[in-house]
């Protein structure tokens, strides 16, 4: 055969397959049909609540790192979160004086609870009615402004802040605005507004933690009495725990299964989950009893009731709302989700970098302060970094509920990686502090942010299954630009219209995976030097960007081969969807940090707290890569990606001793970085606090170092030989005594040891630890 010929064949098949592909009734017949057939008989059945759990929310920067081609102008073009003017002035003085009016050594060790002056004080000022508009007698503050008050509550006490958080999270308030009747709104918003009702919501039962969509409660529709006469109403059985405010709640949320087995609803049996709100003294409602969560104070405890009869009207939005609990539940999970823990845990590392910065500064050995020994620094780089990086995910998370998202995978990851890196600052601080922190008492500043550190970890979705299950579970159908597209058509049940619908997405879904195999591969080859950039990078943040774009193009087209290779295994391989949830959360992190430097100006002097923070996010997206292919199913295919993404190894490291000196140098002195670091904290003014104490004492420490350098050189002349008061706690008497400082000169050092004292003190308790005191005050209180 000729070489024309041969060219003529080639060409005729390459016309053959344009024509395939471009004449779209050919190409969904002979491709996209046997393809649509086969992916409807593989495809798993979904129930009703997997449908709403992935529809639900809202998809915002997450689906912009998983399509493989992150928009940064975008990201950045969005506002930056502020306060407004009454915002800000609720903050400097109803939030001030809360923190100011409670201790946390007299709520979680004398108490157990809030001072009752405290919680007159919460309710008359509002804090419990953030979330509702004025019509109603709230507040009406933005998602930014209860993020941020949730977080200065945080850095003064757990129950303070869990007590106002609680109300203005996912429970009756923001049920009722967004599905109540009017009837419902009209009475019990402005009294939530105001105080006069406590809400709490129970879902979690003892044997549906995780799986709430399992909860065992149940209704059964029926006809009872109700304030004298017969109606249609329902018989509700429920076991819950761990449900906040219970103890103390007047008006509970209730979730639980409604069935309907006399048809007098319509013709479904299982009616399916429902939310209602019913009065704490409602006949046959056990509440009062507390769990008493690792000396946590806040009310938290179980809540029971068998056959209580209520009627339908109790049911959140009437009878018409009746099965729709779980669909409501998950359309307004992620607000709360967004916030909540986020702030508490921001607020709680905080604390912790302010304070145990300060300590480092003040606490000597060796005649030298422990913050400057290299073992310190390496813990105080990443208190800083990590208390950096959750302040920036806290804040664009809230901005994002601003702007009216309801991002249910960034909830997830803010919950997430928030309350782990807390969790780690917390240890971190533990470490720095050493004996200081595990004696507790009043002077104690850390250990009780230490015990709790697990509630946060726990509570709202598991962080173990949250990673294994949600973060890239969720994410990789949610965020996906085609896959539930994919799915959606695949259960259309007008077959022509499914085919339709799936042949488009199938083929997009085709040229995005191509499109991001060719830029992975390019940008494998090219080191990450190349790539968009925004306006908004500078010549410290250009390389970041570069290398997310990277990280992200790989992400994107790794997952669409996980995806292709093992199909619905993939969500039982936890481990492997684990690692590509860590991916997608670094990208995400990296992202809040770097438009938060952005925002706030690019200031020089935060920049290593930026670049630990970015710097640490990339190297964990990278270590996430290595365990996926190491783990990926096939070594000749997992090879075959290692060498296509990744043809130069790793080129990326963990941040550097260098910039851990220069974030942990910002740690232990006064800046206008450490400022920004720890804004939105509660400093008390008195020294008699402990935060209070150890702020003053890092201002004197400052002024009492270039005395205490002088008095080193003298030591070192032999001006103290043989003076018993020359040791470690009383060297500045002898000092004085020798002429070394001056007068004024000791009053400078007398007060840096006055308060270096306060702030190294342990307490102490009698033998039996208090207990008899702590009864005989019992006692007086009752008779009071």
């Amino acid at each position: 055969m000729s070489h024309a010929a041969i060219l003529d064949i080639i060409l005729a098949l390459l016309i053959a397959l344009a024509a395939l592909l471009i004449i779209r009734p050919l190409r969904r017949a002979l491709i996209s049909r046997p393809i649509f057939a086969a992916y409807k008989r593989i495809l798993p059945q979904m129930s009703d609540t997997e449908r709403d759990a992935l529809q639900a929310g809202t998809v915002w920067w997450d689906g912009d790192l998983f399509g493989g081609k992150p928009d940064w102008n975008k990201l950045h073009a969005y506002p930056q979160p502020r306060l407004t003017q009454e915002e800000q002035a609720f903050m400097d003085g109803p939030v001030e004086e809360a923190c100011r009016q409670v201790n946390d050594w007299e709520t979680s060790h004398e108490l157990y609870d809030l001072p009752a002056a405290t919680w007159r004080y919460i309710k008359k000022q509002g804090f419990l009615g953030m979330i509702i508009p004025k019509q109603y007698g709230g507040l009406e503050f933005s998602a930014y402004a209860h993020s941020q008050i949730v977080t200065k509550l945080s850095t003064r006490n757990s129950a303070l802040a869990v007590t106002v958080m609680v109300p203005n999270s996912l429970g009756p308030a923001e049920l009722l605005l967004h599905y109540g009747t009017e009837e419902q709104k009209n009475h019990y918003l402005p009294r939530l507004a105001r105080g006069e009702e406590v809400p709490a919501f129970a879902l979690t039962s003892p044997w549906a933690g995780s799986d709430a969509a399992a909860i065992p409660d149940f209704g059964i529709v029926c006809m009872g009495q109700w304030q004298g006469r017969e109606v249609l109403g329902m018989r509700v059985t429920w076991d819950k725990r761990y449900i906040t405010l219970a103890p103390v709640c007047t008006l509970l949320g209730l979730a639980f299964r409604l069935y309907d087995p006399d048809a007098l609803l319509g013709s479904e049996k299982d009616v399916g989950i429902t939310c209602a709100l019913v009065p704490h003294d409602h006949p046959g409602v056990d509440l009062g009893r507390r769990h008493f969560p690792l000396n946590a104070v806040f009310m938290n405890g179980p809540t029971r009731g068998k056959d209580v009869f209520m009627p339908l009207d109790f049911i959140i939005g009437g009878p018409a709302m009746a099965g729709q609990g779980w669909r409501m539940l998950m359309e307004c999970l992620a607000a709360g989700r967004s916030i909540s823990l986020p702030s508490s845990n921001t607020g709680m590392a905080k604390l912790t970098a302010r304070t145990v910065g300060a300590y480092a500064r003040v606490r000597s050995q060796f005649k030298l302060a422990v913050g400057k020994f290299e073992g310190v620094e390496e813990a105080l780089a990443r208190i800083g970094g990590n208390t950096y990086a959750v302040d920036a995910v806290r804040g664009m998370t809230a901005g994002a509920v601003d702007l009216g998202e309801k991002p249910s995978v960034v909830s997830a990851i803010a919950k997430y990686h928030v309350t782990e890196r807390a969790r780690q600052v917390v240890n971190d601080g533990m470490d720095v502090v050493g004996g200081k922190g595990i004696c507790l008492g009043p002077s104690n500043f850390l250990g009780r942010a230490y015990q709790q550190l697990p509630i946060g970890i726990t509570v709202e979705g598991a962080n173990i299954l949250t990673r294994s299950l949600i973060l890239f579970g969720q994410g990789a159908v949610r965020c996906h630009p085609y896959v539930l597209k994919e799915m959606q058509a695949a259960q259309n049940t007008d077959s022509r219209r499914g085919l339709i619908d799936f042949d488009a997405a199938l083929f997009s879904h085709m040229r995005h995976t191509l499109g991001n195999g060719l830029r992975a591969a390019f940008a494998g080859l090219l080191g990450g030097r190349l790539g968009a950039v925004p306006e908004a990078a500078d010549a410290q943040t250009r390389r970041y960007y570069k290398q997310l774009n990277r990280i992200s193009a790989a992400f994107a087209f790794l997952a669409d081969v996980a995806m292709l290779v093992l199909g619905g295994d993939l969500k039982r391989r936890e481990m492997l969807s684990a690692r590509f949830g860590d991916v997608l959360s670094q990208m995400y992190l990296a992202s809040a940090v770097l438009k938060r430097y952005a925002d706030e100006g690019r200031q020089q002097a935060d920049a290593p707290l930026m670049h630990w923070a970015a710097q640490d996010a990339i190297y964990r997206a990278r270590a996430a890569f290595d365990g996926i292919l190491a783990n990926f199913p096939g070594k000749v295919l997992s090879a075959l990606l290692r060498v296509k993404l990744f043809p130069w190894g790793v080129r990326v490291r963990e941040p550097d001793d260098e910039l851990n000196r220069a974030v942990a140098r910002l740690m232990i002195a006064p800046s206008a970085t450490r400022d920004r670091l720890l804004a939105n904290s509660y400093v008390p003014k008195t020294d008699a606090e402990p935060v209070g104490a150890i702020e003053q004492a890092l201002e004197a420490t400052i002024d009492a170092e270039p005395i205490e350098t002088k008095i080193r050189e003298a030591e070192k002349r032999g001006l103290f030989a043989n003076n018993p008061q020359a040791n470690v706690r009383d060297l500045a008497v002898a000092a004085r005594e020798a002429g070394v400082v001056t007068s004024d000169e000791y009053a400078v050092l007398e007060r840096r040891n006055r308060l270096r004292d306060i702030v190294i003190r342990v307490d102490d308790f009698p033998f039996d630890l208090g207990v008899a005191s702590a009864q005989k005050r019992d006692a007086e209180r009752l008779v009071a």
